[in-house]
């Protein structure tokens, strides 16, 4: 295995594409339970173009019923980057405010985190993000009510 660099520019790029519409290759979450988390997986694909393909644990998308929870979950996603030790991407957790473009900042309240927008952009300790379930692109993270945040910082990709 190798590790190589996540490709944050890719990821950001990829969200401009699709933030305001949907990528045909994926099914479209938003009526099933949102699809905030989807689309943060299709922006981290982009930016590592490498999937873990490890059964149920892993994290891959080949059909609506053939993928991993964490392609679509908010914890699933996060345990996934954070517990990775084989192929694909891989984080750490930290506050919002060291996130940088690509990575995650999952929102949530005191019961549970409920919401992954991507890091789009960070311009004087502000951070602008793009999501999915409401669409947005370059919004402020500061428009957001939410009691509590994580950011998953992408650190890099294994390779076979």
């Amino acid at each position: 295995m190798v590790e190589v660099a996540y490709d944050r520019a890719a990821a950001v790029n990829y969200a401009e594409t699709w933030a305001l519409k949907r990528n045909p290759a994926y099914m479209d979450f938003e009526h099933s339970g949102g699809d905030c988390t989807n689309f943060a997986s299709q922006c981290i694909y982009a930016g590592s173009k490498e999937l873990n393909f490890t059964p149920l644990y892993g994290w891959f998308y080949l059909t609506a019923s053939n993928r991993t929870p964490s392609w679509t979950g908010v914890e699933f996603l996060r345990n996934f980057l954070i517990g990775n030790k084989a192929l694909g991407p891989y984080a750490q957790e930290l506050p919002e405010e060291e996130a940088q473009p690509g990575d995650i900042v999952q929102l949530g309240n005191a019961q549970r985190f409920y919401h992954s927008p991507v890091v789009v952009k960070v311009e004087n300790g502000e951070i602008f993000i793009a999501a999915h379930s409401v669409d947005v692109w370059m919004r402020p993270l500061s428009d957001y009510s939410y009691q509590r945040s994580r950011c998953l910082h992408i650190l890099g990709v294994r390779k076979p």
